[in-house]
């Protein structure tokens, strides 16, 4: 699918091609994960099973393995863009308290629609039980020292092959300060990295025409799993009014909230801002990881939306790191729900704990798919809600991951833009 020199790529001659074949893929995934989801577990099915997965899998193996180099190269070259330590420390300070304050207006709209629609009130506990996933003592300040655990890996070899961001991110800006200041001996190997990222970015744009069949693969395996159409709508029957609670908040923060921001701080349209990055945004929803979506969503900040390479190669790995949105909004609105079924009414003071711990975990949630469930741990136990009540919302969860997610990821698309009309203005 690759174009020729000289030639438009097909992605950029037919800008909705791509998001189209995407739709396509996802309906069909749907389909079959529904009608067949009841021979998911059956042996006799195994190979048609496995034919499934493994199309989702390697295509999500793909998207992983480009990652790191992405991430390490991207760093590196944006730091020989900026080479100033002063602006790098005051580009990630305004980056990082950006992201804070987007994720604690998060939780504020859930807090509120929760509590307005109280949809946990009647529903019951049955089902509640400790997932094993779950099943371990966390605390608020957790997710504070895991945050700075992250930052300083010690194995940066590991922590590449475990997709510790964090670390890599805090290590490409050291190294490619470090690079900055060596004069002709480091030019070489900042060109080295430049050449990198741009030859990362077109294997971006190769391996995205995979996408439409590789998420076929994830969402029917996803669904199949789920034990098909039928049963994924009894499910969704038992915490209906939790589930349009969840949904309803992250479109009030994703369609209203974030887009006035945007608008706001950058005069920039939020529906053109929408159609530039409509790829990454429909990848995020299939894959449910901010982390396998980062390739794309770098690759349409610079040749669909024009942010620069300095804001986009920066901001945005850092955003798939520690800025979760809709993370933090499903958390808060989770806790109020499971607490609302057993009948325990939360303080004012209770609510505000709820917003400043789920905001923590958020920061601290990994970027991949249900890593919010390990984090509502925290979140449970700072009010003290039964951390057991969890069980009760675990068979939707897959689902809404996938609209955090995609929250999450255009929550990021929008701080890339907001932080590069700052650095614009003198940072």
């Amino acid at each position: 699918m690759a174009a020729t020199v000289g030639e438009t790529p097909p992605d950029r001659a037919h800008p909705f091609l791509l998001p189209a074949l995407l739709i396509v893929g996802a309906t069909a995934g749907f389909v079959i994960g529904g009608v067949f989801g009841g021979h998911w577990a059956d042996p006799s099915w195994g190979f048609f099973v496995g034919l499934v997965r493994l199309v989702g899998q390697i295509f999500m193996n793909i998207l992983k393995m480009l990652v790191v180099p992405l991430i390490v190269a991207s760093m590196i070259a944006g730091m020989a863009a900026m080479g100033d330590a002063k602006r790098v420390g005051n580009l990630f300070g305004f980056t990082f308290g950006y992201y804070v304050l987007t994720t604690l207006a998060a939780t504020g709209v859930g807090l509120f629609l929760v509590n307005v629609i109280a949809p946990g009130v009647g529903a019951g506990t049955a089902g509640a039980t400790v997932p094993a996933i779950t099943a371990q003592q966390v605390q608020w300040y957790d997710a504070i020292f895991n945050l700075f655990r992250e930052m300083f890996p010690p194995n940066i070899v590991k922590a590449a092959a475990e997709t510790q961001v964090l670390g890599l991110i805090i290590f490409s800006i050291t190294f490619g300060y470090i690079l900055t200041t060596m004069g002709a001996k480091g030019r070489p190997v900042l060109e080295f990295f430049d050449s990198l990222n741009e030859a990362l970015l077109k294997l971006v744009r190769l391996v995205v025409w995979l996408a439409p069949i590789g998420v076929m693969g994830l969402v029917a395996d996803r669904v199949g799993k789920a034990g098909g159409g039928a049963v994924v709508w009894t499910e969704l029957r038992h915490v209906a009014w939790y589930f349009v609670t969840v949904v309803l908040g992250l479109i009030v923060h994703g369609a209203l909230v974030l887009p006035a921001i945007l608008f706001f701080a950058t005069k920039r349209s939020p529906l053109t801002h929408a159609r530039h990055f409509l790829d990454a945004l429909l990848m995020a929803f299939s894959t449910a990881s901010s982390a396998a979506t980062l390739p794309l969503t770098i690759e349409c900040a610079r040749d669909n939306a024009k942010i620069s390479p300095k804001a986009s190669g920066f901001v945005l790995p850092l955003g798939a790191t520690i800025n979760m949105d809709g993370t933090a909004l499903y958390e808060a609105v989770a806790v109020i729900f499971i607490a609302q079924a057993y009948g325990i009414d939360l303080t004012l003071g209770q609510m505000l704990i709820v917003m400043f711990t789920a905001t923590l975990a958020a920061i601290g949630a990994a970027a991949i798919p249900e890593a919010g469930l390990v984090t509502m741990v925290m979140v449970l136990t700072a009010v003290n809600v039964p951390v057991e009540g969890i069980g009760v919302i675990l068979s939707v969860d897959w689902l809404l991951d996938r609209f955090r997610t995609t929250v999450n990821v255009w929550g990021d698309t929008i701080g890339a833009a907001v932080v590069e009309r700052h650095a614009q203005s003198g940072l």
